[in-house]
């Protein structure tokens, strides 16, 4: 349980922290970035084989960020693992900062891919874990995608050519919250029962709540033990998780938070 507190409390300071780099530049997506900062904290303090020191260590697992403009979460993350200094996520999205809207690997030690472009993503993962099996390495390559962008028929062709390469070194986390830019996802473009699309594709599928921490770890102890096929993990999560008038808003997609509204979202999170 030890475990499990810590990584609520660092799920909690990236919220905080997302809240406070959307607000100060007054630009950002913070439904996505607060829904996945209980995967992000997991990932970077617990799961990832990686060494902020050295972040182009060949050995290292590589994380894909495929729906970019989700950043802010993966920036804090980052800064709280030591990759950058904390104080820099206050340049975020600001003229010259590292920090870009959608990430930039040219421009930031400790991303292994820009993207901005929905649908890019599985095909690089793909490719760099093709590389992998090729080249005999044992680290993982882990790509978070979104719902959404799984309109995409690019997002397809890359799953699809993940099955004929049997890449049992790639995890996909796709962000299952029902939510784009324009409303509920079954209502734009219906995706359907994900579960049954990846294994007719052949891929090891597992669910999990993905804002609750005991239940994450339990699914990535599951996955340690497939091989030979690639595996996906859809994780159902609340878009605006921790701010209440948020939540489950598509509204919030990619709207600022006022200085009021800043600060009730500030007071929400500090009393978790």
């Amino acid at each position: 349980m030890g475990e499990v507190k810590n990584l609520r409390t660092r799920a909690n300071t990236l919220r905080q922290d997302i809240i406070r780099m959307i607000s100060e530049v007054g630009s950002g997506h913070p439904a996505g970035a607060l829904g996945m900062a209980d995967i992000f904290a997991v990932l970077y303090f617990h799961i990832l084989k990686h060494n902020p020191k050295k972040p182009d260590w060949e050995d290292r697992d590589r994380l894909v960020l495929s729906n970019g403009h989700i950043c802010a979460v993966r920036y804090s993350a980052m800064a709280r693992s030591g990759y950058f200094p904390v104080k820099e996520l206050k340049t975020f999205r600001k003229i010259n900062s590292r920090l870009q809207g959608h990430p930039s690997y040219l421009d930031l030690p400790g991303l292994e891919s820009s993207s901005g472009s929905l649908g890019q993503g599985l095909s690089v993962a793909a490719g760099m874990a093709l590389a992998g099996k090729l080249d005999k390495k044992h680290y993982k390559i882990y790509c978070v995608v979104s719902d959404g962008e799984l309109d995409e028929g690019s997002s397809w062709e890359a799953i699809n050519a993940a099955n004929k390469w049997q890449l049992d070194n790639l995890i996909v986390i796709v962000d299952r919250n029902y939510i784009q830019i324009s409303g509920n996802t079954e209502e734009i473009w219906p995706l359907g029962s994900l579960r049954k699309k990846f294994e007719s594709y052949n891929w090891h599928v597992v669910e999990t709540d993905g804002n609750s921490i005991k239940r994450l770890l339990g699914a990535f102890d599951r996955i340690k033990h497939m091989k030979g096929k690639p595996i996906v993990m859809i994780a159902k999560t609340v878009p605006g998780k921790g701010v209440s008038f948020m939540e489950n808003n598509h509204v919030w997609h990619g709207k600022p938070p006022s200085r009021e509204e800043t600060e009730k979202a500030l007071r929400e999170l500090q009393k978790k």
